[in-house]
């Protein structure tokens, strides 16, 4: 089982949907937490990783950033 962070902070999509289809590629169960700070990558992952599989989890944090973590 692994537990991963991505920090896409700061990065335009795809760039953050595509590190998460890289992290999330040989993975079979585990956690992936991803860091951004657009609603746009935001939904985008988890579209992506509903499709992919992935239950995404999203929350908006404190300093206006996103989390959205995908378990399986």
């Amino acid at each position: 089982m692994e537990n991963l962070t991505i920090d896409a902070r700061g990065l335009s999509c795809p760039q953050p949907v595509l590190m998460t289809r890289q992290a999330i590629g040989g993975l079979t169960t585990g956690t992936v937490e991803i860091l951004v700070d657009s609603v746009t990558s935001c939904e985008n992952i988890s579209r992506f990783a509903k499709t992919s599989g992935w239950n995404p989890i999203t929350e908006a944090t404190p300093t206006g950033d996103y989390r959205v973590v995908l378990e399986r």
